[in-house]
């Protein structure tokens, strides 16, 4: 059986090195290769990989947040694409208590207290259902940490990181904290970093969390195929 993980492209070197370095933590974890693909600004693309493979079921975890236009459109495009009828394509990893348990984590590393604001800093995005699913992750962390998480984005417009972290000045906020909810480093990473916030958390792609939830994501869909 064939793993194919996707992720999204970026032209930082770091955040590519942190993909690679996500994909081998799973590779050891799940006992088998787990191949990379991306969608958008480098490939390979998911029609590359999945061609380049041997005969077999294969297995695509998409490695994203939410569930938005790559995991609804870029990935099934890339199947139909490669020609390949047996592929199973899981869940993405978020919304999900596992990415709130690491995003807690990135807080209390990063040095959050209590009385701190927290604002979840997404990428941005006009779909919907990547919309829906950013709202419950924000909704999830609030219950976590017990006060209110603003949802932003690292892109400009509605909702901006910039804004939210100036909004939350003026309401007299004693510290601002920035809770990254991206996977790896690159031009979103860098414009939270550049947001204003007191604190901001590091990407999630480094933290074994997210390597044990998409190993889980493998195994489940391989049981899952097995009966």
């Amino acid at each position: 059986m064939n793993n194919v993980l996707v992720a999204h492209g970026t032209r930082k070197g770091t955040g590519v090195a942190m993909i690679n370095d996500l994909a081998a933590s799973v590779s050891e974890l799940l006992g088998r290769e787990v191949h990379t693909a991306f969608v958008d600004v480098l490939g390979p693309t998911p029609a590359e990989v999945l061609t380049a493979l041997p005969g077999g079921t294969t297995v695509v975890v998409p490695a994203f947040l939410s569930a938005g236009y790559h995991v609804h459109k870029d990935i099934p495009e890339g199947i139909a694409a490669s020609g390949r009828r047996d592929v199973a394509v899981t869940p993405a990893l978020g919304p999900s208590i596992e990415i709130v348990r690491v995003l807690t984590d990135r807080l209390l590393e990063t040095g959050w207290q209590m009385g701190d604001s927290v604002v979840l800093g997404a990428a941005g995005t006009s779909d919907p259902r990547a919309l829906s699913d950013l709202r419950r992750t924000a909704a999830m962390l609030s219950a976590a940490l017990g006060s209110r998480v603003e949802l932003a984005y690292a892109t400009a417009g509605t909702h901006w990181i910039g804004d939210a972290v100036t909004a939350l000045r003026h309401r007299g906020a004693r510290r601002v904290v920035v809770a990254s909810y991206l996977l790896a480093d690159g031009l979103f990473q860098d414009r939270l970093r550049a947001c204003g916030a007191d604190l901001v958390t590091d990407p999630l792609g480094g933290h074994a969390g997210i390597a044990k939830l998409i190993t889980s994501r493998f195994r489940l869909a391989r049981v899952s195929l097995a009966a």
